[in-house]
């Protein structure tokens, strides 16, 4: 078994065009940083938004803590420790 509290990564997101960091806690708890700043936009982040938005020809917004890019990942990693997990016991 793993011995880890917290990990995190940067994905691509492309709901709101631009890098995000997903963290992950050992008790399965995940969060999207990202969702801080695009969540509920401030002027100046919304403005960004619609001119991206403007320029990609397709509506970007942030669409919660919830969404599939940090599920996933949260839900990989313990998919892999858990192959981890199974190989070393059968080793």
């Amino acid at each position: 078994m793993m011995d880890w509290q917290i990990t995190a990564a940067t994905i691509y997101c492309e709901d709101v065009d631009d890098e995000v960091t997903v963290i992950v806690q050992r008790d399965g708890l995940a969060r999207c940083v990202g969702f801080a700043k695009y969540g509920d936009p401030d002027k100046d982040t919304a403005a960004l938004l619609r001119q991206k938005s403007r320029r990609l020809k397709r509506h970007l917004e942030c669409i919660g803590p919830e969404c599939r890019r940090v599920t996933h990942y949260r839900d990989r990693l313990f998919a892999e420790e858990a192959n981890q997990a199974g190989s070393t016991d059968s080793a």
